[in-house]
Formats: structure tokens, sequence, C-alpha cells
């Protein structure tokens, strides 16, 4: 059996460096609290900056949720992840689906695009969640494309915008 890959994509209007900085280092300011795997909402999804790197939620008191790792880290032009979350959205070391974020530049900006690919590796209930995926991952992206525009427009109106570079200021913005 084979499940076609989920896909979305859209264009922000940054270069390609700050939509990857925007997305990898900040996703747990865009991410939705409370639609996490873990117990408690999130303070912090953390994409561990190379090969081999633990991506994860972290809550309040600490706690560390594993959602899978970094399989390739290359920025400023692709992401890619092993989501090793099982049907029942709990971490599965031995499961590997990959989610894979691609940033090339368009026109002034930069198209993003999420491939969530291999869901056949689900198992039995893989026609399920890849449907329940398939509804869900369009609104993650527009939370990251809603935020990527709210950022830009902060960063810009910010006196110190010529003093930043662009994968950095994602930090402070």
């Amino acid at each position: 059996m084979t499940i076609a890959p989920i896909v979305q994509s859209a264009v922000v209007d940054v270069p390609p460096a700050r939509a990857f900085s925007l997305f990898a280092e900040l996703m747990g300011e865009w991410w939705a609290r409370g639609k996490t795997v873990g117990n408690k909402p999130h303070e912090a999804i953390v994409i561990e900056p190379m090969p081999g790197g633990r991506w994860f939620e972290r809550d309040a008191d600490g706690n560390e949720t594993m959602w899978g790792n970094v399989i390739e880290w290359a920025p400023p032009h692709r992401l890619l992840l092993a989501w090793r979350l099982g049907p029942d959205f709990t971490y599965d070391p031995k499961l590997e689906t990959e989610l894979e974020i691609t940033f090339e530049p368009e026109g002034d900006g930069t198209r993003v695009t999420l491939e969530h690919r291999h869901l056949e590796r689900l198992g039995a209930r893989a026609r399920e969640i890849a449907e329940k995926l398939g509804n869900g991952w369009p609104g993650v992206f527009a939370r990251f494309t809603d935020f990527a525009a709210k950022a830009t427009a902060r960063w810009a109106a910010s006196p110190f915008t010529a003093f930043r570079a662009a994968p950095m200021c994602a930090r402070f913005c």
C-alpha cells in the first residue's frame, strides 16, 4: 500500500534564510498551544540544528516529549525531519515518516513547501491517520505563514532592522 504524500506550499515575503529560521528556530512560537503531543501545552518546540538532533516539545515544568529527529539540516534551503509519532500520536522510535520542508527563492520572497511522506509506514491505521494529517497540516502551515508575515512586519518597523543579519533577526522579532 502506498499513500500519497501530504503537500502544502505558500510564498512568504522574506528571503530563504529568514524563512528557514522562522520555521525551524521559532516553531514553538507559531505552533498552536495545546495542539502538540505532550501532557501539557508546550513552552518550546526544539529542533536541534544538526543531523541526528532531537525534535521535541518542552512544557512549563521542563518535561520533554519527543516528536522525532533531524535527518538533514541544510539552511537555508532544506530541513528533513523524521516524524516518529505513531497512529496514537505518541513517540515511537522504531517508526519513521518524513517531513521535508524546502525554502526556494520566488520573486522577492520564498516558496516554503512542506511534504509529509511515507505515511503507509503508520501501519493498519495509515489511511485514517493520513486523512487526519491531511486535514491538520493546512491549519498548521497557515499558522506558520501568518507568523512569518507578522514577524516580518515587526522586523521592518524596527529602528534596528539595518543592524540585524537575516537568520539571526528571527530571534529578536
